[in-house]
């Protein structure tokens, strides 16, 4: 008797039970860190899941926290979902700032009903163009979209600083940030005492835009069977080259929404640490929500819930704040082995 690997994808409604299963094999592998700085896992896997639901203050930070990774989050699915492998996002988040501080800025005068769509408007194009090039690349010459999305994040980052330092450094307190934003352009608080803004229902919107978009049309279907098998779906008459750039100009507009929600409804300026990295955090968000929309919902929450739990923790028991960043880098380690491991089966031979 002997035992045969087969390529045998599981079932897709097995699929939720192998992000359940990395779930918990994180926290026990998370578990033996928690052991080594001293404090019992349970007391901190209470502080990291349970407490911050029962305070209503740190039920907002939830909130406001899930706002920027759930945008980048569906900007990350969308590319992935057509094969286009996008690892800029926190560029095309930067880029939507940039685009946002400006126009928020020189929305002096102007009603909010004008102000905010046009900030909006404004870091969606902007993210779009960020992206434009290495889609280019990606769709007539095949140069590698991960390591032109990945090297273009640096590239932003460095023409934010050189701004910031430069012609848009604040002339008022002379630091390293861009003028405050007209209190036009500023989002509305969606809960009083709270920094929940607008941009929670920006990015609900944009959610539910792109599960319609890749559930419900002929485009989005034709992105999916891109990212399924590309030579079949052009071989079925789909425009290949034109979805792949419009999958990715899609998906850095709404990554920059990510920074204009950044920029109206928190900072109300441009910072060259905007962003803690919400571009990067937008790909667990997705992989760990298997690039459903309804998964990157609820994986954006649930990260949030342990960032911010991170913090009571932190605080109660003494445990390192960056226990919610190590949470994060194993589940998207352990989550991507569960995920390959399930398209394959092993078969007994006699």
């Amino acid at each position: 008797m002997s035992f045969k690997i087969e390529r045998v994808p599981a079932p897709v409604w097995m699929r939720p039970l192998f992000i359940v299963l990395a779930v918990i094999i994180t926290f026990l592998l998370v578990s033996t860190l928690v052991l080594a700085a001293g404090a019992n896992p349970a007391s901190a896997f209470y502080e990291l899941l349970i407490n911050p639901l029962t305070r209503t203050g740190a039920r907002a930070d939830i909130l406001m926290m899930a706002t920027p990774i759930l945008l980048t989050g569906i900007a990350v699915a969308v590319a992935f979902v057509a094969g286009y492998y996008n690892i800029g996002a926190e560029g095309q988040l930067y880029a939507g700032a940039i685009f946002a501080a400006w126009v928020g800025v020189h929305s002096e005068g102007m009603q909010p009903y004008v102000a905010i769509p046009l900030m909006l408007a404004a870091g969606f194009i902007a993210g779009m163009l960020w992206a434009l090039i290495p889609a280019l690349l990606k769709a007539y010459l095949s140069v590698d979209e991960v390591v032109t999305t990945l090297l273009l994040n640096s590239v932003m980052l460095f023409f934010v600083s050189a701004l910031l330092n430069g012609p848009w450094r604040d002339p008022v307190s002379n630091w390293p940030q861009s003028p405050t934003i007209a209190t036009s352009a500023q989002f509305p608080v969606l809960i009083p005492r709270s920094r929940v803004h607008f941009g929670a229902i920006v990015a609900v919107i944009a959610a539910a835009a792109a599960w319609w978009m890749l559930s419900r049309t002929r485009f989005g279907l034709e992105l999916r069977a891109i990212g399924k098998n590309k030579d079949a779906a052009k071989f079925l008459g789909v425009p290949v080259r034109r979805r792949l750039i419009a999958a990715a100009l899609i998906s850095g507009g709404i990554a920059g929404l990510a920074g204009v929600s950044e920029v109206g409804g928190i900072h109300y300026y441009l910072i060259g640490t905007l962003s803690p990295g919400f571009g990067y955090t937008g790909i667990i968000v997705a992989t760990l929500g298997a690039l459903s929309i309804p998964g990157v919902f609820i994986s954006a929450l649930f990260l949030s819930l342990i960032n911010r739990g991170a913090i009571s923790a932190s605080r109660e028991l003494s445990v390192p704040i960056y226990l919610s960043d190590i949470i994060q880098s194993v589940l998207l380690l352990v989550t991507l082995a569960a995920l390959l491991l399930s398209q394959y089966r092993i078969r007994r031979e006699r």
